[in-house]
């Protein structure tokens, strides 16, 4: 049986039974976001407090409504969902995140969870299985859909047969896959320096090092190993992107930020406001 705690003083694994899940859904696609919205909300269970398009919209709302659970899209356009979801869990450690995407590589799974997400499902699965992993997390537990987990034993258990040769993910750090995606996504140095706070001199020490690493030598050749990691699910999508200056949050550039080449090294915290602080 559930036991009895005070509005406002949610923890996983315990539930007001008088009180709904606060959800929050990030998700690009508005169809979807809006099916999503009304089965939760059709269900009894789950209040559906705030939508975001992108990452750091999702992280402004999480840090101003302090959701229970989180939906999040891992492949947003501007600031992605992994990335997102390892800002908001080093501010707001109990809320729980339940990763929705299409992307069943181990290279996205090993990633989301590094960033702290407590479920991975995805996209084709039915809504009972959404609704599963979602009260799953809610629990303090962890969920992977059913053919994630296989991937992933399949993986561990063929990694322990041979060593598997570096693919673009593994060669980049998570800062460069960041600003690869947002390159790639057709904004310009400064653009990225802007939405990263980084100088633009920063960014073409990224751009860079990057080239280097995967042998390149032209933007065309960025985009493609782009689409290939998953980073932009399609040229058409990238095609349909607004106006980046529109969608931009201009943030302070501090011109002495250095690359980082430790591959393991933290990303930095992204500035959300009097809310986050």
């Amino acid at each position: 049986m559930n036991r009895l705690v005070a509005t406002g003083s949610w923890q996983p694994g315990v539930k007001n039974v008088n009180t709904k899940y606060r959800v929050v859904i990030a998700e690009d696609h508005d169809l979807l976001r809006n099916g999503l919205r009304s089965m939760l909300c059709a269900q009894g269970d789950y209040d559906v407090i705030g939508e975001a398009k992108d990452g750091k919209e999702a992280c402004q709302l999480a840090m101003t409504l302090n959701p229970n659970l989180m939906l999040m899209d891992l492949s947003m356009r501007g600031m992605n969902g992994i990335d997102a979801s390892a800002a908001i869990k080093r501010r707001l450690p109990n809320v729980r995140i339940v990763a929705l995407t299409v992307h069943q590589s181990e290279e996205y799974v090993r990633e989301a969870l590094r960033a702290g997400v407590d479920g991975y499902v995805l996209k084709d699965v039915s809504f009972d299985e959404l609704l599963i992993a979602m009260r799953t997390v809610a629990k303090g537990k962890k969920h992977l859909s059913a053919d994630v987990y296989g991937c992933m034993v399949d993986s561990f258990v063929t990694g322990r047969e041979a060593p598997a040769p570096k693919k673009a993910w593994d060669v980049l750090t998570a800062r460069e896959r960041s600003v690869l995606k947002l390159i790639a996504e057709g904004r310009t140095n400064r653009q990225v320096g802007q939405y990263l706070n980084l100088s633009p001199k920063t960014i073409e020490k990224y751009r860079a090092s990057m080239m280097h690493k995967l042998n390149i030598s032209n933007l065309p050749e960025l985009v493609l190993v782009a689409i290939s990691m998953g980073l932009l699910t399609s040229l058409a999508a990238k095609c349909s992107e607004p106006d980046a200056d529109d969608t931009l949050v201009h943030l302070p550039v501090n011109p002495d930020r250095q690359v980082q080449s430790d591959a393991d090294s933290p990303l930095p915290e992204y500035r959300l406001g009097e809310a986050a602080g």
